[in-house]
């Protein structure tokens, strides 16, 4: 008899528990992301699929964009909070001039995922085979602009750099004839490349400086950083638990394949001969003399940043529980 009687209270106080126990709210975060389904840039969006961000009280809002020159302009506006994979060297340039940005993580290191080719039946048989060619990069400031600017000057040719916007519209001009030379990252041109419809006549890595660059940054708007810098640290940690995920748990290839579009088989070959482990490591931004060397070449930065500048632009979080 007695029992019967606790039963209700502990149903009551049960009931009141679960009342008075808030649910955890979401923040959410507005990435622009350059480059949609290359590997370099799933991270986020392997992540959120795996609940990783959830598991960290995050939603993304995922933006595509053309190349890194528009994620860096919509970080700038503030349209965004964080842009996935802009150009280092015009990341640093947009910061002397005063633009509200900041370095969150590092990107990519080395340029060797980064392609130039020319459809199978052009007279193009190298890179030096281009002067008074069309080159074409993404967007101005991107990372496939320096590195295109770094090739002309390796190869010593006359070529003219042209802003074709994403592998997938650029892959159309140069089958066209519009553009001479094209580019292009995994997995945009591997099936064409297999068929034997394009040739690779360079690739970013054959420009000697740019091969130990961390060319590709993460970038985040400096006022959203001074106001939910939390927010950012939560970013981060789940960014690297993404990271490791990618690259140690057999679902994310899984997931990769689902996202670009590829098959498993294609996406573990774009991780092991374009972009390996180390070249996405999140936490060190490399080659900053030979970076800040080229930008001032490429007429990107008007002089070096000084430590103070540097250690104000780079604000990568530091890896903790």
């Amino acid at each position: 008899m007695r029992r019967l009687q606790i039963l209700p209270w502990l149903a009551a106080v049960a009931m009141a528990a679960c009342v008075s126990v808030p649910t955890l709210a979401q923040d959410t975060l507005k990435l622009a992301v350059g480059a949609p389904g290359n590997w370099d840039t799933c991270i986020p969006e392997v992540g959120q699929r795996a609940g990783i961000f959830k598991k960290h009280g995050l939603a993304l809002e995922l933006l595509y964009t053309q190349g890194g020159g528009e994620t860096m302009q919509a970080v700038i506006s503030g349209s965004v909070q964080i842009g996935i994979a802009a150009g280092t060297a015009a990341v640093m340039g947009a910061f002397a001039k005063g633009a509200p940005v900041r370095i969150l993580a590092a990107g990519t290191t080395g340029t060797g995922d980064l392609y130039w080719y020319v459809p199978a039946a052009s007279p193009i048989r190298s890179f030096k085979d281009t002067d008074g060619k069309t080159i074409a990069y993404s967007t101005t400031g991107a990372s496939t602009h320096t590195t295109a600017l770094a090739l002309i000057k390796h190869f010593g040719v006359s070529a003219r750099p042209i802003a074709t916007g994403a592998a997938a519209v650029t892959l159309t001009q140069a089958m066209s004839g519009q553009i001479d030379v094209g580019w292009a990252s995994p997995p945009f041109g591997i099936t064409q490349l297999d068929q034997g419809q394009i040739r690779i006549i360079a690739r970013g890595s054959d420009a000697p400086t740019t091969r130990d660059q961390t060319v590709r940054v993460h970038i985040v708007n400096a006022n959203a950083l001074a106001q939910r810098k939390d927010v950012f640290d939560r970013f981060m940690r789940a960014y690297r638990e993404s990271y490791e995920y990618l690259y140690s748990n057999p679902d994310g290839i899984k997931l990769y394949a689902q996202y670009g579009k590829v098959s498993e088989a294609l996406a573990a070959r774009i991780r092991d001969e374009f972009l390996p482990k180390p070249a996405l490591q999140p936490d060190r931004v490399s080659g900053i003399a030979a970076i800040t060397a080229d930008a001032i070449t490429y007429k990107v930065l008007a002089s070096p940043l000084t430590d103070a500048e540097l250690a104000t632009l780079i604000q990568i979080p530091t890896p903790g529980p």
